[in-house]
């Protein structure tokens, strides 16, 4: 018997908005018209009302004066905080993941990291983190700290939130991040020093904090 309860209409239309808001359909700055989205989800205007109260409690839906809902605009100095706290949770994740690391998963590795290198040839940025994304999460994945694991999703999400629409690294920094994956997976096979494989990990990711601001004072 099948006990799992559908969603009622406010949790149905809070996650439909924080889905599209998180995966860049609905940019910062967005504008939520409350009668066409709930005319979109075919309910009434009541759920979706009390949806949008419940994504302004979690920052991702602002209220700008004479224009109501918006999807909250970029906040730059959040962004620069969240990717700062990432590089040091994951750096740590990573290293306690290789104490454990399933040498049959190193390929696995390698190919992320060889089909970053085929979205980078595309120009596919948007593929090309999607790809970063999943190589990072198999590194820590055997990471047994089960707290750090929710903390590392948790500011993932915040950097979704935080982060501008379509926001992706230069390609040059992308070729040096890829160097830096194919640098991560000897070490992680060859046992190296966890604190090595810490430091390491947590620099990779504030390269990518480095190369924003770079850009930025260009």
């Amino acid at each position: 018997m099948n006990t799992q309860q559908k969603p009622n209409k406010q949790q149905y239309a809070y996650q439909v908005i924080r889905s599209r808001i998180l995966d860049g359909r609905y940019p910062p700055g967005h504008k939520l018209v409350i009668d066409q989205l709930a005319r979109e989800l075919q309910t009434s205007a009541i759920p979706v009302r009390e949806a949008i109260r419940l994504l302004e409690a979690d920052s991702l839906i602002s209220f700008k004066p004479y224009s109501g809902a918006i999807v909250t605009p970029f906040d730059e100095e959040a962004y620069l905080e969240t990717l700062s706290v990432l590089a040091v949770l994951e750096g740590f994740a990573t290293a306690e993941s290789s104490k454990s690391f399933p040498r049959e998963k190193l390929d696995e590795l390698r190919a992320y990291t060889k089909l970053m290198e085929e979205a980078l040839d595309s120009l596919d940025f948007s593929l090309f983190s999607n790809y970063n994304k999943e190589f990072h999460k198999l590194t820590y994945k055997y990471c047994s700290n089960q707290f750090l694991m929710e903390q590392i999703h948790s500011t993932w999400e915040r950097l979704g939130t935080v982060r501008k629409s379509g926001m992706t690294m230069k390609p040059s920094r992308m070729k040096r991040s890829i160097a830096e994956h194919y640098l991560l997976i000897e070490m992680i096979e060859k046992r190296e020093d966890p604190e090595k494989i810490e430091s390491f990990t947590r620099n990779h990711k504030l390269n990518t904090l480095k190369a924003f601001l770079e850009d930025k004072s260009s």
